[in-house]
C-alpha cells in the first residue's frame, strides 16, 4: 500500500472554503487542489456536521472561523492606530520641551 498524505488543518479548511464560498462540485475543486475526491467529501461531511450547533448558543466551526479571522483584522488596525499615537505623542512631547523648537 502506499504512504497515506497528511493535510495541514489550514489546507483543509482552505479547500472546504473552497467548494461553499466558489461554489464547485467536489470533483471540480479535488482535481484544483491534486488531493482524491473522498478525502474532500468527508473534510465537507466532518464541516456540515459541526457546523449544527450543538447547544444553545455554541456556534459553528465556520463561524468561528469568520469571527477570528475579523478579530485578527480589528486588532491589526487597532496595533497600527496605537503606533500612529505613540509616534504622535514622541513628537508633540518634544516640540513641548523649551530650546528644542526649530
Amino acid at each position: 500500500m502506499g504512504k497515506q498524505q497528511r493535510y495541514t488543518p489550514e489546507f483543509r479548511s482552505e479547500a472546504v472554503k473552497l467548494v461553499l464560498e466558489q461554489n464547485l462540485s467536489l470533483s471540480v475543486a479535488s482535481k484544483r487542489l491534486g488531493i482524491p475526491e473522498g478525502t474532500l467529501a468527508s473534510w465537507m461531511a466532518a464541516v456540515r456536521s459541526s457546523s449544527k450547533p450543538s447547544a444553545p448558543g455554541s456556534r459553528s466551526t465556520p463561524d468561528l472561523l469568520a469571527e477570528n479571522a475579523r478579530l485578527r483584522k480589528e486588532l491589526a488596525e487597532t496595533r497600527m492606530e496605537r503606533d500612529i499615537l505613540k509616534k504622535a505623542t514622541a513628537y508633540f512631547a518634544r516640540e513641548s520641551l523649551p530650546g528644542t523648537r526649530s
